[in-house]
């Protein structure tokens, strides 16, 4: 049930769709008596088009979200373990064409596989199965292996987990299947935009895992405030943006998170390992 209410928020959280969905009604309503209130819907939809698309108001938004939590400290020692959530592969495409394909959130996997290089050792797992409503039949996990052997990482090497269909279903079957234990450190690589709603739901679980944040979509500076040369590139960063926030609510809401808006906990002295 909360996945299917997660998704159909999700659909509406989109301002893209938000605001389509608002000149559509105004259209409808210029062949009714209420022909005055759609003339001012569609202007409104214009106007939040052009708000939405060329403003840097998506960037405003995405870069809380990404400044949350900074980039993984490798002094701390190796990771026992190493996670990345999917979102990276495109399933449905993927399948149809025999090929792994990637979209923008590409670097979730260069990171995953350079870090299995990186750390010989360290346990690997790939969590996503299929997040659509209607055709969940391809699941990412699927193409991970595959894609994963072309980047040099052994196909035995990584664990799939290919049930879940939303992050909270990431966590909840993450740790089932790896079952970690108490003391081990685990990593967690994913959008740094989705880092906080990632940590809070594996944190909710039972799951602490260290942010290793990647796909970062701003820069962190004042360029952010510049305007979008394209509606088709302000837009989108909009959607993202918008999304995680209102997950954030979403998750928080349903008890599925560890806080409103979770951030980096206070660093634990490392303690030796043997042989270390």
């Amino acid at each position: 049930m909360f996945f299917i209410l997660s998704k159909t928020i999700g659909f509406v959280a989109y301002p893209s769709n938000a605001i389509v969905l608002l000149g559509l009604l105004g259209l409808v309503l210029l062949a009714t008596r209420f022909r005055r209130a759609g003339t001012w819907l569609m202007a409104v939809s214009i106007v939040l088009l052009a708000i939405g698309g060329w403003s840097p108001l998506g960037n405003i938004l995405i870069q809380p979200l990404e400044e949350r939590f900074p980039p993984w400290n490798a002094s701390r020692g190796p990771p026992d373990g190493i996670i990345v959530l999917g979102g990276a592969i495109v399933p449905e495409v993927s399948a149809v064409r025999n090929e792994p394909q990637v979209n923008e959130a590409a670097e979730r996997v260069l990171a995953f596989a350079a870090l299995a290089l990186r750390y010989p050792d360290a346990r690997l797992v790939y969590s996503g199965g299929s997040g659509s409503l209607i055709n969940n039949e391809a699941k990412e996990a699927d193409q991970a292996a595959e894609l994963m052997e072309r980047l040099g990482i052994p196909r035995a090497r990584v664990e799939i987990e290919r049930r879940s269909r939303n992050t909270a279903e990431n966590a909840a079957f993450t740790k089932a299947l790896v079952q970690p234990k108490p003391g081990e450190r685990w990593l967690l690589i994913t959008s740094a935009a989705h880092m906080p709603r990632s940590i809070g739901i594996f944190r909710k679980e039972g799951f602490p895992v260290a942010a290793y944040p990647v796909d970062w979509r701003t820069g962190g500076d004042d360029s952010d405030l510049l305007p979008f040369d394209r509606i088709s590139r302000g837009l989108p960063r909009l959607d993202v943006a918008t999304r995680e926030w209102v997950g954030l609510i979403v998750y928080w809401l349903a008890g599925k998170t560890s806080a409103l808006f979770p951030g980096p906990e206070p660093v634990q002295p490392v303690t030796p390992r043997a042989g270390g």
